[in-house]
């Protein structure tokens, strides 16, 4: 699981700060977006030729990780 997350990268000059696939400009919200869209992982991976199938697997994990939390609290937006 840590090697998975190891290929998640922040760093300030690359997409201002977000989390992004070993520092490729990608950032894991646009893979989750892809994703949500309907896309598989498959088809993520033959438009963006350089990702590989474990960043897929990285971004993913990632996003659970920030889910993990002890308390949910009801945001009142208005």
């Amino acid at each position: 699981m840590q090697n998975l997350l190891d290929r998640i990268t922040l760093k300030p000059e690359i997409c201002h700060g977000k989390p992004t696939i070993r520092g490729l400009r990608y950032p894991v919200e646009l893979i989750l977006q892809l994703l949500g869209s309907g896309m598989s992982i498959e088809e993520i991976l033959e438009d963006y030729e350089d990702l590989e199938r474990e960043d897929i697997l990285a971004s993913l994990m990632y996003a659970s990780k920030l889910t993990e939390v002890k308390s949910i609290y009801k945001l009142d937006v208005a």
